[in-house]
């Protein structure tokens, strides 16, 4: 059978290697439940204004319904000559229907169809994913309570800087993941704008009604320009660049617990459910998981780079290079929800080494600068401050003691005006953590009043 999109002009049936270079139901296929959904949208529509009957609107609701349900049960088979999903779909719905299945292409365009398509999956990705990253921060929140009052060493460079509440680094995870949730809802607007009716670019002199098909399939507008509407593909590029941020932030947090379930650092221990072992080495327990998290973060920066090279030269309107968009745009999705569905147990699952960091908290000074705030809060420039804790640290080292452990003595071979047993009131991890006070610091109140909002926000 010839494809429906080879009658007309052409007089043969289309050739088999084109055929099979050009067919795109190996992966658009996909997409046959909002296929059907903006075409039961459509024929409404066309009953509405008169241009079919409500009898033929009722065979044809009915029968897509009918098709989407056999597509769902594997008993509708695919065929590379049909080309597409909505070639499949509209000649399932021929087949059944005859004259009046080939009424339901009236005043649309495959051009505005598939654009239809794309954004009514990117909205329900998109709401999936915002959903998963809610998932996360709730994970991350419930650790809060978890991990109370637990210290950890906060770095920069990579080496130890100052010592900060388990929470409050959990905290910085929610923010991250609030941020990805706002580019989100952020992007959805732009996508959620309806292009049906755009026909194949100039629009259609049927007595059509756009408004009503995007209220039936929810958008919030319709878009304004039919040629831009056949060609668009800014909202499945800014999608993606949303999911690469969300990649790029996922793979920074496996970097950190990866290094953070070292033997090196000792911090957390990750649940084996989400590990391998080695096929030689008996005592393994590799963080697999989040190497793989870490790595496939890759493939969703690859997918937006393809998806603006693809796009970086087209001239309107539509253009066949467009079929190309799919394939890194599900990959996109479907890679970044499968990072956050393993992403959530994780997070639930592991366990600080509370003993084993503790152990070590008080290796790397991280009440140094705690230390220098107080000899400012009496008086001493900064700079100053700065230049005497480096000193006092430099005598530590020497002696191999903490800054607390230094004497009177120590303390006056740097500055004869200070007074030991004063300054060292401010030393010490807990000390240090509860000298914070600037809004958004590690500081107990400020992390508990976080915690609070963060509650009743989520």
């Amino acid at each position: 059978m010839s494809s429906l999109s080879r009658s007309g002009v052409f007089s043969g049936d289309m050739d088999q290697a084109l055929a099979r270079f050009s067919e795109s139901i190996s992966f658009d296929h996909r997409l046959f439940k909002q296929d059907i959904r903006g075409s039961i949208a459509h024929a409404r529509m066309l009953a509405q204004q008169r241009i079919i009957t409500d009898e033929e609107f009722s065979l044809i609701e009915s029968e897509l319904l009918k098709i989407q349900d056999k597509i769902e049960r594997n008993e509708i088979t695919f065929r590379i000559e049909l080309e597409d999903i909505h070639m499949h779909i509209e000649q399932a719905l021929i087949d059944a229907l005859g004259d009046v299945g080939r009424k339901l292409h009236t005043a649309r365009s495959r051009n505005d169809q598939i654009a239809t398509d794309l954004r009514l999956w990117v909205r329900d990705g998109l709401d999936m994913i915002d959903k998963l990253l809610a998932d996360l921060q709730r994970a991350f929140l419930s650790r809060c309570e978890q991990d109370a009052g637990v210290i950890l060493p906060a770095y920069t460079h990579m080496q130890r800087a100052q010592p900060v509440l388990a929470a409050h680094y959990w905290l910085a995870y929610i923010e991250k993941l609030q941020r990805d949730r706002s580019r989100i809802a952020d992007c959805r607007r732009r996508v959620n704008i309806c292009p049906l009716g755009g026909a194949a670019v100039a629009g259609t002199s049927m007595p059509i009604d756009r408004q009503m098909t995007a209220e039936l399939l929810g958008f919030e507008a319709v878009a304004a320009n039919s040629i831009d509407i056949s060609s668009d593909r800014d909202f499945a590029v800014e999608s993606v660049f949303v999911l690469s941020l969300i990649a790029t932030h996922l793979s920074g947090w496996a970097e950190e617990w990866i290094l953070w379930s070292t033997t090196e650092f000792g911090f957390i221990k990750l649940p084996q459910a989400f590990c391998t072992g080695s096929s030689i080495m008996p005592q393994k327990v590799n963080p697999d998981t989040l190497e793989l998290t870490r790595g496939k973060s890759a493939r969703v920066i690859g997918n937006l780079q393809t998806l603006l090279t693809l796009i970086k030269g087209l001239p309107l309107a539509y253009n066949r290079d467009l079929q190309e968009d799919k394939p890194p745009l599900f990959d996109a999705f479907d890679t970044v929800i499968a990072c956050l569905e393993l992403a959530v147990p994780i997070v639930q699952g592991s366990v600080l080494q509370t003993e084993s960091i503790s152990r070590r908290l008080d290796q790397g000074y991280l009440d140094a600068t705690a230390l220098m705030e107080a000899m400012m809060l009496r008086g001493l420039p900064q700079r100053t401050a700065h230049h005497k804790v480096g000193a006092l640290v430099a005598i530590a080292k020497e002696q191999k003691k903490s800054l607390v452990e230094l004497s009177n003595e120590d303390f006056q071979k740097v500055d004869p005006s200070f007074d030991g047993d004063l300054l060292r009131k401010n030393l010490g991890i807990q000390g240090a953590v509860a000298s914070y006070r600037s809004y958004g610091s590690s500081g107990p109140e400020h992390v508990a009043q976080q915690v609070s909002a963060w509650k009743k926000k989520l």
